[in-house]
């Protein structure tokens, strides 16, 4: 039998879990959850699952077989939550499919021509080549862990045969790679802009500009920095769940803190929590909220083409241009290879200095 389990969120919010364990021979062969906002829709789904997951049985059939790729994504989010959790890019992406054209299709019954069709529905919709190449990745992941972990029958031929396809027409691709930087009097108009606004901003934008410059840090890295976090004798500071491709929960390192952006943070004032407690973080704030800032500011200042996150390009290209090694500017930036860190790096001709040659 299932279990449902009951969650009280501070907000008073209630949530229902229910789940279902099948186990074979003493091992666990077959686990999947969903969460619902009454007891009932929970009650209801348990009943749903279990006849047809005891349908299968009966039939012989795999534990992942009928399912529709919405249920399949439904077990995987599941089996992901409790060994790897997301970050906020893959939830987001996973959730769109799941909600997406394909959600109530048979996994087993899906075909080349559904993923083709999928992937131009998502292109016809604003998604990029990258993006919508992305989905498809999501889905082959699903696959490849309902296959291993229910034997499920699953269409991942299917699926790479669509994708070579939309490669090599173009409809999917890679990321195009930027090379943006700030131009000559962009930084300034910025710094203008979040100065005269600082009486009644709630968020200090201009600072916050200023430490992205000093530090390379995203957005999100600045508001998860801790005071707790810092250490002013070695000038350096501790990063949690560092962006990662394969490990990002407990990926903690170290990163040099240059003394231009312990200066902008050193300034920030302490911030007491409703409970009357400190807030450990030196940007307490939300780092959609420091995105959306950024973004009304670029639009109305008319700065073509500028993201927040080429001011991590601007530092890095900044620090090169200092004289820092790659090394050096690695223990900044927190690169693990020379292959990525210029992505980030954009020296200009005219900042190459001369020297003397033997």
């Amino acid at each position: 039998m299932g279990t449902i389990t009951v969650r009280r969120y501070p907000s008073g919010v209630v949530s229902h879990t229910a789940q279902i364990r099948r186990k074979a021979d003493g091992k666990l062969v077959h686990s999947e959850s969903a969460t619902f906002g009454t007891a009932a829709l929970a009650k209801a789904w348990l009943r749903r699952r279990e006849a047809e997951l005891d349908a299968q049985r009966a039939r012989g059939e795999p534990m992942g077989s009928r399912m529709t790729l919405a249920e399949m994504i439904t077990w995987y989010q599941g089996l992901q939550a409790k060994e790897s959790p997301w970050g906020r890019t893959k939830t987001t992406d996973i959730g769109r499919i799941k909600a997406g054209t394909l959600a109530g299709h048979r996994v087993d019954r899906l075909t080349q021509a559904d993923f083709i069709d999928y992937t131009r529905g998502r292109r016809a919709a604003g998604a990029g080549p990258a993006t919508a190449g992305n989905d498809l990745t999501w889905m082959r992941q699903v696959f490849r862990a309902a296959k291993a972990e229910l034997a499920a029958p699953v269409p991942l031929h299917a699926l790479d045969d669509a994708a070579e396809y939309l490669r090599r027409n173009r409809i999917i691709g890679k990321a195009k790679k930027r090379d943006r930087r700030l131009l000559p009097g962009e930084e300034d108009a910025l710094l203008a802009h979040f100065a005269s606004r600082e009486h009644r901003a709630t968020i200090p934008m201009r600072d916050i500009v200023l430490f992205a410059l000093a530090s390379a840090r995203r957005q999100e890295e600045i508001t998860r920095l801790l005071w707790a976090d810092i250490d002013r004798d070695k000038g350096i500071a501790l990063l949690r769940d560092v962006k990662h491709p394969t490990q990002k929960t407990g990926n903690h390192r170290h990163f040099r803190l240059l003394s231009a952006a312990l200066a902008i943070i050193d300034r920030q004032p302490r911030v007491t929590l409703e409970d009357g407690t400190e807030d450990p973080r030196g940007f307490p704030f939300d780092a959609k909220s420091v995105g959306a800032a950024f973004t009304r500011a670029v639009r109305m200042l008319e700065l073509p083409d500028l993201h927040f996150h080429d001011l991590r390009h601007e530092a890095a290209s900044r620090l090169f241009e200092a004289g820092y090694s790659i090394q050096e500017v690695a223990q900044v930036t927190l690169h693990e290879s020379w292959a990525t860190l210029k992505r980030y790096t954009h020296l200009r001709p005219e900042n190459v200095v001369e020297r003397t040659t033997p």
